[in-house]
């Protein structure tokens, strides 16, 4: 998704600088200054050595982790006013080019960001000369979620109230409702934090679940509230918690998605076997009635029981 991809983006680039001034920084420490799990910050040590000034070995950035500290090794090497001045050949300006040009369209992108996007474009256009050429026959769309990120973006940064149109997979439906954004982040998939004027309380929106959104004129004013640490995911059941196992047919995927869980095993029918642990099993009977054939309860028991007893209870209401 285009959201992520931004994201990740101003994260590596945030990720740079960081390292450069911490050699050997603990892996919990970045993926907690940064908002981020382990594993998503272990991802970018994966993609950072990828990149540099060429593609050239001892341009490249040359980070490693032992999974608990990080080490920069070539730091001073491709340090800024270290190395050679920096040569785009013809593949990489054009991937540069079409990339700028297409952020530069996305709804809703402050227009001093837009100014200073169009500015380095022209820039890197005149040093590419005739490399240039072919990135103006490419183009590149984003996908929906590109236009509400921007949305979202602008509405943090302006502190104005937002109107949405929100996908709920759990209970199959759309709401409409005013939120007033607080901050957004980055947990597998891109979420908003904000106050909802519908159920007056602090609400997280994934946003590739917005299916429609509209910026308003009116401020955005929500009260004062603690940000959460999300370095260690969006939910944290407790260990203490009850086990609860749930099998899911193809249909059901989307509870390994929406459920913060241990573990989803991959079933012989293209379903999951999905092992999670909530301090209320009772509240998935709900969940139990909202898969219908796509899922059932296996574990504990007396939830397996219970929730058949309330499909069976249901079932008898819609007959009669």
């Amino acid at each position: 998704m285009a959201a992520n991809a931004i994201d990740q983006t101003r994260r590596m680039l945030s990720l740079v600088t960081y390292l450069r001034e911490r050699p050997g920084a603990r892996v919990a420490d970045v993926a907690r200054a940064f908002g981020i799990t382990t594993d998503e910050l272990i991802s970018d040590l994966h993609v950072l050595p990828m990149c540099g000034t060429s593609f050239r070995g001892g341009d490249l950035l040359d980070i490693d982790t032992d999974g608990e500290r990080i080490w920069w090794h070539n730091a001073e090497a491709v340090g800024s006013g270290t190395g050679e001045p920096l040569r785009l050949a013809a593949d990489e300006a054009t991937a540069l080019l079409v990339a700028a040009r297409a952020v530069a369209t996305l709804p809703g992108l402050r227009e001093s960001d837009r100014d200073a996007l169009q500015r380095a474009t022209a820039k890197i256009e005149a040093a590419a000369g005739e490399s240039a050429g072919a990135s103006s026959r490419l183009s590149v769309t984003f996908e929906s979620e590109g236009g509400v990120f921007a949305d979202v973006d602008r509405a943090v940064s302006e502190r104005r109230r937002l109107w949405i149109r929100y996908y709920s997979p759990a209970r199959d439906e759309l709401t409409e409702r005013e939120i007033d954004p607080i901050r957004l982040f980055a947990v597998g998939h891109t979420y908003v934090e904000a106050w909802c004027r519908l159920s007056e309380a602090r609400r997280t929106f994934r946003l590739d679940r917005v299916a429609e959104i509209r910026l308003l004129d009116e401020p955005s004013d929500p009260p004062p509230v603690e940000l959460r640490d999300l370095s260690e995911g969006l939910v944290q059941p407790a260990a203490e918690d009850p086990e609860v196992v749930v099998e899911v047919g193809p249909g059901g995927r989307w509870v390994a998605e929406y459920y913060p869980h241990d573990s989803a095993e991959e079933l012989p029918d293209g379903g999951l076997r999905v092992t999670l642990r909530t301090p209320d099993p009772a509240s998935l009977r709900r969940l139990a009635l909202r898969l219908g054939r796509d899922g059932r309860i296996v574990s504990p028991p007396e939830l397996a029981d219970s929730a058949r007893d309330a499909a069976r209870a249901a079932l008898a209401a819609y007959e009669g």
